[in-house]
């Protein structure tokens, strides 16, 4: 980024080729559509490029893209909510959530757990119970898992404290865990407890 402040296009285009796949991973999974990703990705990169005679290492460089990546993608949702808001559109959250739990646990052709992972269909049930995060979780686990961030980058990012995040963490782990644990561990229909 040092050479990019100095006028090297060719240090950016190596930025972009070394970064993009992760900033357009990491933006598809907050905000859950591919083009959308895609754009909001060119976005942060020009405002890379644009900030670069004002950029000074105080941080890691992908700290500080990561910072841009959760601003525009914050912006987005809550672009995307005032939209749903003034048009009446979308249903709570809570009932959305139900849905998709109870469409996950309608597996395809009854299947079991080697089933599920015999024909890919795990990948499809991680994808939408992460989907069921919220966006600060969601970005949180993403940035912890996938880039390999401790709770002080993931802090400088989110512009949040270290003990906010590992809360977001913890509370993602639940949340992921309530919704898969039925596909990872699958167990008998329960029944009753008897009172003692």
């Amino acid at each position: 980024m040092l050479r990019v402040k100095q006028g090297d296009d060719e240090a950016f285009a190596e930025l972009v080729e070394e970064f993009q796949d992760r900033v357009i991973g990491i933006l598809y999974h907050m905000l859950g559509d591919a083009d959308e990703a895609e754009d909001l990705a060119q976005e942060v990169f020009l405002r890379v490029y644009r900030s670069r005679a004002n950029y000074e290492p105080t941080a890691k460089f992908s700290t500080w893209l990561f910072t841009i990546v959760n601003n525009l993608a914050r912006n987005a949702i809550r672009d995307r909510k005032r939209r749903r808001d003034r048009h009446g559109a979308g249903k709570p959250a809570s009932s959305s959530q139900e849905a998709t739990i109870d469409r996950l646990a309608i597996a395809p052709s009854g299947a079991m757990p080697s089933r599920i992972f015999a024909k890919g269909e795990i990948a499809e049930i991680v994808r939408e119970a992460v989907k069921q995060l919220s966006p600060d979780q969601r970005l949180a686990m993403m940035l912890h898992r996938f880039e390999h961030m401790n709770y002080k980058q993931i802090a400088d990012v989110m512009d949040k404290t270290e003990a906010a995040v590992k809360s977001l963490l913890a509370r993602a782990r639940i949340v992921l865990r309530d919704i898969l644990d039925p596909f990872i561990n699958p167990a008998s229909p329960s029944t009753p407890r008897e009172e003692a």
